[in-house]
């Protein structure tokens, strides 16, 4: 496991950077500021492994159905969605633009003895060193980017023939005003205030479109809601809050 430093990228506001960097020993802290990513994993990764077996001809029934794949985690933080990847058998490398996260994210990999390449960077600077992956997580991470759709071209090119890229993000709606952020960071305090801006969420259209200009085909979404009674996160038809899509690479 390394750490590269990288120069600053288009794609990263600066206080987006710095809004993380200070919370990043809480990463790993289910009852902590990211606690709702904790409650969040479980339907992501059962999607993820769902949706990448059945599109590239995987056996979901083995322990390490990704074994010999290449995975991308985009903006990795404390590495939530690397360990558990790294687990399931993929090649996992883990990029976040704050040295204080992957430096978290290195000493909880090293705890559990799990061999992951986590790099201080961008997804633009490894697209331009030419890195390719199988799999690419662009999990919440493309509304706290500048130049959202060239940040999309950027992940995308970085795909094999037919590979998979995973995008959740949040809906531009009034609904998720109310309850991503008035709700979660002020009414529930589950995120720190200011942690997302609404102008950045982003319309299911305009995800497919910029996925589509990235050469890439969208080839399914899903919803995710949540359910206080269960304290869980569940998949769904309705999109008008949290949303996941997957995308594939044209075959050679």
């Amino acid at each position: 496991m390394t750490i590269e430093t990288s120069a600053k990228s288009p794609s990263i506001d600066a206080s987006e950077v710095e809004k993380f960097s200070k919370n990043a020993a809480e990463w790993w802290n289910p009852k902590g500021k990211f606690g709702v990513l904790h409650l969040f994993n479980p339907v992501r990764l059962d999607w993820i492994k769902e949706q990448a077996c059945a599109r590239l001809g995987l056996d979901p029934s083995v322990p390490e159905p990704l074994k010999g794949l290449r995975l991308l985690d985009i903006g990795c933080g404390g590495g939530l969605l690397c360990e558990p990847m790294a687990k399931l058998g993929a090649q996992v490398v883990g990029v976040d633009p704050s040295e204080k996260n992957i430096k978290t994210a290195i000493v909880h990999a090293q705890e559990n003895d799990l061999a992951i390449d986590y790099r201080v960077g961008t997804a633009e600077n490894l697209a331009a060193a030419g890195e390719k992956f199988d799999i690419i997580l662009n999990m919440e991470v493309v509304e706290h980017v500048a130049g959202q759709s060239d940040f999309i071209k950027s992940c995308g090119s970085m795909l094999k023939p037919s590979g998979l890229m995973f995008v959740a993000t949040l809906n531009r709606t009034l609904k998720s005003f109310g309850l991503a952020i008035i709700g979660a960071e002020y009414v529930l305090r589950w995120l720190p205030k200011g942690t997302h801006e609404w102008e950045k969420f982003v319309k299911p259209d305009e995800l497919e479109l910029w996925l589509r200009d990235a050469g890439l085909t969208q080839k399914s979404g899903s919803g995710i809601t949540y359910h206080p009674l269960a304290n869980e996160w569940r998949k769904a038809k309705d999109m008008s809050v949290n949303y996941m899509v997957v995308a594939q690479a044209a075959r050679v």
